[in-house]
């Protein structure tokens, strides 16, 4: 992924890619996708999860594609932000 904006370009590739191509980079993420469909016209899911991962004092960096969000948060916080979004996702399925 890319953005142009008025500071600079920012790319969304993998470390390694980014390693093979020389590219500096910042702040090594771990990618999550979340598997739900989302659209514009659904209201509160990224509010949601933000609120969960911010809660768990968690940064996040949140990407909407076509048919998935897609979360960056710092590396070393992957799994504890996976855990996070378990259980926000057991306690709002519906049975």
């Amino acid at each position: 992924m890319t953005f142009a904006e008025d500071e600079g370009l920012t790319l969304i590739v993998g470390q390694a890619a980014a390693d093979q191509a020389g590219l500096p980079y910042e702040i090594p993420t771990a990618w999550i996708t979340l598997t739900v469909h989302s659209s514009l016209a659904g209201v509160g899911l990224t509010a949601a999860i933000s609120a969960a991962l911010a809660d768990a004092g968690i940064s996040c960096n949140i990407v909407a594609a076509a048919f998935h969000d897609h979360l960056f948060v710092p590396v070393e916080l992957g799994p504890t932000a996976l855990e996070v979004l378990h259980q926000l996702s057991a306690t709002h399925t519906k049975t």
